[in-house]
């Protein structure tokens, strides 16, 4: 049986180490919550000529799973819809949508941004295309939620935290 030896560059001396390659893989997507109320219809409004006034809140969630590398990510979207002129609300959509990854390679302290940042960007088309089904066929025109910057939601998590955890100064 041959002998293992380091790898060897050009000119005999062992070569460094090549840093193992990250490796994501998307195992499943799945819709785990969707509610859509069509106000306007149930109070039995005239949506006539409304103003909207479209809000959009986004949050996460990410947690290990039993099997080995294996994560599942949820990306949660509040949509809420508002006349401007009065208030009143139009429509309400609420979608968790998760995904089951499989990564390697990743350090330890690099996997909670890379499971809040980068899975999220894998999900984000196909929640886009889900709002925008659903408030179609909710009567309404099509939604195309704006592209969502994580990493920025990242830091301003981080921020808040950081903020929350700081001793009160007293005056």
């Amino acid at each position: 049986m041959a002998e293992e030896t380091p790898a060897e560059n050009g000119n005999g001396a062992a070569a460094p180490a090549q840093p193992q390659q990250v490796r994501m893989q998307v195992l499943a997507q799945y819709v785990r919550d969707l509610s859509f109320e069509n106000v306007v219809v149930q109070k039995g409004l005239s949506a006539g000529e409304v103003q909207p006034d479209i809000q959009v809140a986004v949050s996460l969630d990410a947690r290990k799973r039993p099997a080995a590398n294996q994560f599942e990510v949820i990306t949660k979207f509040k949509v809420t819809s508002k006349n401007k002129a009065n208030g009143d609300t139009l429509f309400l959509l609420e979608l968790e949508y998760g995904g089951t990854f499989l990564i390697e390679g990743v350090a330890d302290e690099q996997l909670h941004p890379f499971l809040l940042i980068e899975c999220p960007r894998m999900l984000f088309p196909f929640v886009r295309r889900i709002i925008s089904d659903v408030t179609r066929d909710g009567g309404f025109p099509a939604l195309n939620v704006d592209q969502v910057d994580f990493l920025s939601l990242y830091r301003q998590e981080l921020a808040r935290r950081a903020q929350a955890q700081a001793p009160e100064k007293v005056n």
